[in-house]
């Protein structure tokens, strides 16, 4: 019974798979293979006839009317590279214009730096020249007290009162104390007073 029923399953399976087999079986037979077969045979014959099939399948394609041929190709990539040319034109004038505002920065700059460097050495230069001459007032105001310093204290009373008040006055504070006194003696009370006043307010 098993044996007969194992029968049964393989004869209903087989025709199925050779169904199936045929169908495919007869597309190769009657679609594929004839395609091939003619296919071979252009080929063989356009070879013996000297032609190149790739270049006439080309033209063929060439031809059709949704597909663009090589001379409109051609013309749209030279309208594509035109249209490039004027851009990047355009976008090298744009970069020579900051190039051209960079450089009249940095010529202004330099310029200015410049203009600094020589007002520095000028004021440099003044500044040298107001130290030697205060040295050299310096100088002279020390030979002055010095001469005071030396004279009596008669001979330097009336001197000091001639002199205008801030000359005399910074005389007197730069003398010695005992000096100072001396000096003031041989003056009128008014003027010593006027100028102990003057002292006393510095």
């Amino acid at each position: 019974m098993a044996k007969k029923d194992n029968r049964l399953t393989t004869e209903l399976a087989e025709p199925q798979s050779k169904r199936k087999s045929g169908g495919l079986l007869k597309f190769f037979t009657w679609i594929v293979l004839p395609i091939m077969t003619v296919v071979a045979v252009l080929l063989v014959v356009a070879t013996l006839m000297n032609t190149n099939v790739f270049d006439l399948g080309k033209k063929a394609i060439g031809s059709l009317p949704f597909v663009p041929s090589e001379e409109q190709q051609a013309k749209d990539a030279v309208v594509n590279n035109d249209s490039k040319m004027v851009k990047l034109q355009a976008e090298m004038q744009e970069k020579e214009a900051e190039i051209a505002q960079l450089q009249k920065k940095l010529e202004t700059t330099i310029t200015e730096k410049d203009k600094l460097a020589t007002e520095k050495e000028q004021l440099q230069f003044e500044i040298e020249k107001l130290n030697r001459e205060q040295d050299q007032v310096k100088r002279d105001f020390t030979d002055i007290l010095s001469t005071f310093d030396k004279m009596s204290p008669k001979a330097a009373a009336p001197v000091l009162i001639k002199m205008s008040d801030t000359e005399a006055l910074r005389i007197l504070t730069n003398l010695k104390p005992d000096k100072l006194a001396a000096i003031l003696e041989k003056m009128s009370p008014q003027d010593a007073a006027k100028y102990t006043e003057m002292m006393t307010k510095q």
